[in-house]
C-alpha cells in the first residue's frame, strides 16, 4: 500500500478514471458493433455520424488512442459506402 498522501490520492483518481474510461469505451464498442450489423444504407449513414463523434470524443479525452479512432472511423465509413453502392 502507498505511504504518501499524494500517491494514495493518485490511486483513487486512477481507479475512478479507469472505470469512467472503461464505461465509455465499452459503449463505443457496442455502438460500432451495432453499426456493423445494419443493412439499411440511410440508417447506417445517420448512425455513422453519431459513432464518429463518439470515437472523436473518446480520442480527445484519451480513453482510446487517436489512431484507433481514425482506423475505426475509416473502416466504418468504407462499410457504409459499400452499403450505399
Amino acid at each position: 500500500m502507498a505511504n504518501h498522501k499524494s500517491s494514495i490520492k493518485r490511486i483513487r483518481q486512477t481507479s475512478r478514471r479507469r472505470l469512467h474510461n472503461r464505461y465509455y469505451a465499452k459503449t463505443a464498442r457496442n455502438a460500432v458493433r451495432n453499426l456493423r450489423k445494419l443493412t439499411d444504407a440511410t440508417e447506417a449513414a445517420a448512425k455513422l455520424s453519431v459513432v464518429s463523434a463518439m470515437l472523436d470524443r473518446l480520442a480527445s479525452k484519451k480513453a482510446i488512442s487517436k489512431n484507433k479512432a481514425a482506423n475505426l472511423k475509416g473502416k466504418l465509413a468504407r462499410l457504409v459506402a459499400k452499403l450505399g453502392a
